[in-house]
């Protein structure tokens, strides 16, 4: 793995929003290096830049100078579309409020990315209900978000992101809609998946227990990392 490019690069990056007095400066000079198969914690106050960070390296955002690889390929260079493709094909997201459609069921939310894809109908039905049974929701696939607990919603939510066969995997505050229980639950399986799969997961926490199943831990402040430390394997 020594001689392998790594997934994700920032080198000096910046991101800048407004201008004036009003100019907001989110990121103010990161450098990041991100390897496969780590599980990254990015930790920080609010407006410390965390989340910007999230979103350029989901190809969501471009920064305003500097330099973004992904996959070693330079994103700063490609258009919304090339962004988009890179975007659907290698990069899965999970969020905090789940963003499920309501009125459909699990399995057709789970499907939503394969329809993109222009995938036919059998083999997505097929690759949606395999992902749900990875995440512990056999007997669950008919149930629409309303008929679900919350924990389950977000298993679903994590189904959908890794229907795909994602190269990484970007969560942002996973837990934050979940209580002390279900939480541990999706973090034990989110750990899982980056164990078992490989998948490489970068996520967005305010919460030190759930930061503690990263193996690394990325702390910014205004805009820079103040700390980047490695965890000692369990």
């Amino acid at each position: 793995m020594s001689g392998e490019a790594p997934l994700v690069s920032f080198t000096g990056v910046t991101r800048f929003y407004g201008e004036g007095g009003g100019l907001v400066r989110a990121l103010a000079g990161v450098d990041l290096t991100i390897n496969r198969g780590e599980f990254i914690a990015i930790m920080g106050p609010s407006g410390s830049g965390k989340s910007t960070a999230m979103n350029i390296i989901g190809c969501l955002d471009r920064p305003s100078s500097g330099s973004f690889t992904l996959l070693g390929v330079e994103v700063n260079h490609l258009s919304q579309d090339q962004r988009a493709l890179l975007r659907r094909n290698f990069v899965g997201f999970v969020f905090q409020g789940f963003n499920l459609l309501n009125r459909t069921t699990a399995i057709e939310n789970v499907e939503l990315p394969l329809i993109y894809r222009g995938m036919g109908r059998r083999e997505r039905r097929e690759r949606a209900r395999e992902a749900l049974h990875r995440v512990g929701l056999q007997g669950r696939e008919h149930h629409t978000p309303g008929e679900l607990s919350g924990g389950q919603q977000q298993r679903v939510a994590i189904a959908r992101a890794i229907v795909t066969d994602p190269l990484l995997l970007l969560a942002d505050e996973p837990t934050g809609n979940l209580d002390s229980q279900r939480s541990l639950e999706i973090m034990e399986l989110i750990a899982r998946l980056n164990e078992e799969r490989g998948i490489t997961v970068v996520m967005v926490t305010h919460e030190p227990g759930m930061a503690g199943f990263a193996h690394r831990i990325i702390r910014f402040v205004d805009g820079r990392i103040a700390s980047d430390e490695q965890r000692a394997a369990a």
